[in-house]
Formats: structure tokens, C-alpha cells, sequence
């Protein structure tokens, strides 16, 4: 969570730089901030961070109103054309967290920061959400910066970096490894760390 607050600005990096798109983040102005945080970033929270007040529809459409983008052919990928008219209230966990995927690549962003995203679903929500996040990242070529303590989660991502005690300790890139050979790989690193892994990015 702090690597990501630090890459999306929202807490200062103390030492050292943050490269995106060939940019150096940590160097930037307070205005320029803002533009970087608008333009250039996604993000997809564990607790969805929608407004209770508003649909579906319009949690979505508060991203739109800088950047007039045509939300059908995303609506169509997240599977969540159903849900445009509920009120948070009315979803369940699985549906809000798609809703706010559809919200945070909607501007097509350079980088989608997620935190934790499956950490308050159930298993069932969670596949759905990952298998959505997996065709996202192919289908519309999104990057995606997920954080995860959860084996089963990082299964599906392409490369894995192991964090303990603020430094890589290994990293996974999975090739044209099965998923399930994947997470395997995956179980055999958290055994050679006790079982202990602090994040997985």
C-alpha cells in the first residue's frame, strides 16, 4: 500500500525517483500532480470507494466529466450494463467492484493501481473481478499494478515481485506457465518465506 501511495503521489517517496512514462513523478509540481493523478492513473480500492448517492452510471460518469469518452464498448467488457442504474446499496460486493473498474480505466489511463481489490469479496465475486481484470489488461493492453497478499490472486497476474521488509525478495514472471503451474511456483517462494509475505505486486 505505501508503494502504491507513493507511485500514485498521494504520499511523498523520501528518497529515490518514480519513473512513469518516462517521467519522473517525484519531481513534479503540485499542479502538475493533479493533471498526473486525472490523466495518467487509474484506481481500483478494496472497499470500492463508490458514492452511496449515486448509480452506478453516475460514479462512472464522475471520471467523465473532463475526458468525454464513450462508455459502452468498457460496459460491455466488465459485464456490468445490468448494474448501470443500481445504487451501491443494491449490488453486491462483486458488482461494485466491477463498477469501479469500469471507473477506473474509463479514461484509459497509462497505469491501474490496485489495492487489495479481491480482499473484501467472496470467492466466487473475486474469480469474476480477476478474470475481468486479466481480459482488461489484454484485450485493451492496461496496465495493471495490483497489490495482494493472496496466492490465488497473484496467480493471475504475468509477473509477480515479492516484497518483505521494504525490499524485492524475489520475482516470478509466469511465461507460458498454466495458471495452476503458476500459483504453484507462487507457493513455493511465500514457503521460502516462512510464509510470511508482506505484498505481492
Amino acid at each position: 500500500t505505501t508503494l502504491l501511495n507513493c507511485i500514485s503521489t498521494i504520499d511523498k517517496a523520501s528518497s529515490g525517483h518514480i519513473y512513469i512514462n518516462n517521467n519522473d513523478i517525484t519531481k513534479l509540481s503540485s499542479k502538475k500532480i493533479a493533471k498526473f493523478r486525472r490523466e495518467e492513473l487509474g484506481f481500483i480500492f478494496q472497499d470500492f470507494n463508490l458514492l452511496d448517492t449515486l448509480t452506478a452510471y453516475e460514479n462512472i460518469a464522475l471520471a467523465l466529466t473532463i475526458c468525454k469518452i464513450n462508455y459502452g464498448e468498457i460496459n460491455k467488457r466488465l459485464n456490468i450494463k445490468d448494474i448501470l442504474n443500481k445504487y451501491p446499496y443494491e449490488m453486491s460486493g462483486g458488482q461494485k467492484q466491477r463498477v469501479a473498474a469500469a471507473r477506473a480505466i474509463i479514461t484509459n489511463p497509462s497505469l491501474i493501481l490496485a489495492d487489495e481489490p479481491t480482499g473484501a469479496l467472496d470467492s466466487k465475486s473475486a474469480k469474476v473481478l480477476l478474470e475481468s481484470m486479466e481480459k482488461l489488461n489484454k484485450d485493451l493492453n492496461a496496465t495493471i499494478m495490483m497489490v495482494t497478499h493472496d496466492a490465488f490472486t497473484a496467480s493471475y497476474a504475468d509477473r509477480i515481485l515479492f516484497i518483505k521488509d521494504g525490499k524485492i525478495f524475489n520475482e516470478l514472471i509466469k511465461g507460458n506457465d498454466s495458471r495452476n503451474k503458476f500459483f504453484d511456483r507462487i507457493i513455493d517462494v511465500i514457503t521460502l518465506l516462512g510464509g510470511d509475505v508482506r505484498d505481492v505486486c
